[in-house]
């Protein structure tokens, strides 16, 4: 089974420009724990997670710095940059060699520097429990 036969195509992106409230908004309208950062060109240029929210959360104590985390901080300044990506025909083992080696949740797909989707540990699962791999 081939990456691309389970990853998920239907991507919902952020500009690395937009605010940090903008993009939990995206997160959470998508139902997603990851987000796709791309430039204005629409290149992938990094993800940001609810781990990378959370951790900045975490790091700042009174409650009106916290708001100026989700007001006045820009998506690029919590991102993961050059996320991890995997070319679409690459093998589903490949792909789960990957994600554990490395610690991750998610790989972009992206053939030819166009982000075509995304394959999460979940979709790994998923492929897994209904006997698809």
């Amino acid at each position: 089974m081939r990456v691309s036969e389970l990853m998920q195509s239907n991507l919902v992106t952020i500009p690395s420009e937009s605010l940090v409230s903008e993009a939990i908004i995206a997160l959470a309208d998508a139902h997603v724990t990851g987000l796709p950062v791309v430039d204005a060109h629409g290149h992938l240029v990094g993800v940001l997670s609810t781990s990378d929210i959370l951790s900045a959360l975490a790091e700042r104590s009174p409650e009106d710095e916290r708001g100026v985390l989700f007001e006045s901080t820009l998506v690029r300044d919590l991102m993961t940059p050059r996320p991890m990506t995997i070319p679409p025909q690459a093998p589903m083992k490949e792909a789960a060699r990957q994600m554990l080696y490395a610690n991750v949740h998610r790989l972009f797909v992206e053939k030819d520097g166009e982000l075509l989707g995304v394959i999460s540990q979940t979709d790994v699962v998923r492929a897994v429990a209904n006997a698809r791999v």
